[in-house]
């Protein structure tokens, strides 16, 4: 049990986070429903928060601008190998440019734990 403990303070075995979503095309001023998927690893870890963040990349500027986020402080307690869901929901702003070959956008998804690794997800959309 103590090793097990020590493996996922490492993240060797520790809870992981998957935002799924119903698509991967989105119209601009679309709202995105979809949940956040959290399995437990191999021992029970006390979650602090879920992070995400709306991320466009500009590749001929060389830049990468956060345009939306969802935080969600939490005090869950995830046993070992159990599933817990939690809503997402977000409205694209009007105002964004389309997905181009020089414009992407994608979710950036991170769980932190109280104590280990935080788990990390980044999940691609494309905006028309």
């Amino acid at each position: 049990m103590i090793l097990r403990k020590y493996m996922s303070l490492l993240g060797i075995g520790s809870a992981h986070i998957d935002l799924i979503l119903p698509k991967e095309t989105y119209v601009v001023g679309e709202h995105i429903n979809g949940y956040f998927l959290i399995k437990g690893g191999m021992i029970d870890q006390q979650l602090r928060r879920i992070d995400c963040e709306l991320m466009m990349s500009d590749q001929l500027k060389g830049i990468e601008k956060i345009i939306d986020t969802r935080m969600i402080f939490t005090s869950k307690r995830i046993q070992s190998e159990e599933l817990y869901k939690i809503s997402f929901t977000l409205k694209l702003p009007t105002t964004i440019p389309v997905s181009t070959e020089e414009i992407s956008y994608c979710f950036k998804t991170k769980l932190t734990f109280d104590e280990g690794v935080e788990s990390i997800d980044q999940d691609i959309i494309r905006i028309i």
